[in-house]
């Protein structure tokens, strides 16, 4: 080949690779939205960003009680859609005598709102929502990260429920249970997996979190039980519109899981000493989705590694009841994303993932034994693979 056939050889290699390179799609980032979205989706993905990175004021209703003046405070870090740094109390009453759980709606929980309105504040002279004086406890709870939610909320509750073993007829020691909403549906959302759909649980966030009715959750919340006091909430219900709300559920459907990263030898020896030492029982690594209206949330495989059921952590971990389930009973933490935490557990008492493990019990606590029995290079390999979720 003479050289100036070599040359254009290479010239047309060399645009070649180039075409090649700029057809590879992008990496995925945090808060970017899920491969496949139709471009409609898309605009109701960044129309519905906007919605959830809206502050609001008491002129704009916030309040009169809140957690936060929009979605966003609470779910920024890394990215919007994220964790929060806040730090929440919620109540309730258990009866180990009966197994039933009060919730205290009629006293003002089981949230309890850490502000107030300078309007309510005036009225009442507090500064935020006062602990009913039923609760015994008072539990702690930080505001969990939604990238990937929208795929666990198409999981069907088929594929859940055959992962319930409430009897433990395995006698593996792992018995993960259902908690059932005020209904009897399936619950998967929440510390304690009480909310059944996504949707309920955004609509639910605005009123429980912001003082913002919308219309799926119309009624503003009450001051320790009692009514909100005359001419502290001046903008009429719902105080946002059914479109707003719809924009908002678009966006936390449609984030994007966290990409996990590349694993190098010892992470996939990480990978396969996580089902060993029994971790994967109840963190199953992936779950798939079913039918949906929306094709890049149809028929997926999500690694979540949750199995989105109930199972008792003992009693070092143990706050409140909610709903079925008891004061130490917690749904299986989606695993996604856990590299980028920085608070860890429901509380976010645990800083780092080893030391998350290490205060694992009750069912869990086999499986926490074998992790501290591993070798230093063993432990250091099944980290590796957690940091790379």
């Amino acid at each position: 080949m003479n050289r100036a056939a070599a040359t254009a050889g290479t010239a047309g290699g060399i645009a070649a690779l180039v075409i090649v390179a700029c057809a590879c799609p992008a990496p995925k980032k945090l808060g970017d939205p899920l491969d496949g979205l139709t471009q409609q989706e898309s605009a109701r993905f960044v129309q519905g960003r906007e919605a959830f990175q809206r502050a609001f004021t008491p002129e704009t209703g916030l309040g009169p009680l809140f957690n936060a003046d929009g979605c966003a405070e609470c779910h920024e870090d890394p990215a919007t859609g994220g964790r929060g740094d806040e730090i929440e109390s919620h109540v309730s009453v258990f009866d180990p005598a009966t197994g039933s759980c009060d919730q205290l709606v009629e006293k003002g929980g089981p949230v309890i709102q850490q502000h107030a309105t300078p309007a309510l504040s005036a009225a009442l002279g507090i500064d935020r929502e006062p602990t009913p004086a039923a609760a015994k406890v008072v539990a702690s709870r930080s505001a969990p990260e939604l990238f990937g939610l929208g795929l666990l909320d198409a999981v069907p509750d088929a594929e859940i429920l055959a992962l319930a073993d409430p009897d433990d007829r395995d006698h593996d020691g792992i018995s993960g249970r259902p908690n059932r909403f005020v209904d009897g549906r399936l619950g998967r959302f929440g510390r304690k997996a009480f909310v059944p759909t996504l949707r309920e649980f955004n609509a639910g966030a605005y009123t429980i979190e912001q003082g913002i009715t919308n219309p799926e959750s119309p009624t503003e919340e009450s001051i320790g039980g009692d009514p909100i006091p005359p001419g502290v909430d001046p903008v009429p219900e719902p105080e946002i519109t059914q479109a707003a709300l719809d924009a908002t559920d678009d966006f936390v459907r449609f984030l994007a899981p966290p990409q996990r990263a590349h694993l190098d030898a010892a992470g996939r020896r990480g990978r396969k000493l996580f089902g060993a030492i029994g971790c994967a029982a109840c963190h199953v690594p992936s779950l798939t989705t079913g039918d949906s209206p929306v094709e890049a949330l149809r028929y997926k495989t999500v690694y979540a590694y949750t199995d989105l059921l109930l199972h008792d952590m003992g009693d070092g971990l143990a706050d409140i009841c909610f709903g079925l389930a008891t004061p130490s009973e917690f749904r299986t933490a989606p695993l996604m994303g856990i590299s980028k935490a920085t608070a860890l557990l429901h509380d976010g008492r645990a800083k780092s993932i080893e030391e998350a493990i290490r205060l694992h019990a009750g069912e869990a606590s086999t499986a926490r034994n074998r992790f501290e029995a591993l070798s230093s290079q063993d432990r250091d390999a099944l980290l590796r693979f957690l940091g790379s979720l």
